[in-house]
């Protein structure tokens, strides 16, 4: 247990220089990726459609 305190500490005292650069840039991809799919999605017919009587629907609500 000591042994494995002692790694975890010296681990979480080492540098990681250049490491936070590679994590951003893979965030970035991953969220442009997304984000393509995404925007694919909405573009499609069906998701204009059930939006656009989504909306529809909820204009012509009588009170």
């Amino acid at each position: 247990m000591r042994l494995w305190l002692t790694v975890r500490v010296r681990a979480a005292l080492a540098g990681d220089d250049g490491m936070s650069t590679a994590e951003y840039a893979i965030g970035t991809i991953a969220a442009a990726a997304f984000a393509a799919v995404l925007y694919a999605v909405v573009k499609g017919d069906t998701v204009v459609s059930a939006l656009t009587s989504i909306v529809q629907r909820a204009l012509s609500v009588n009170f």
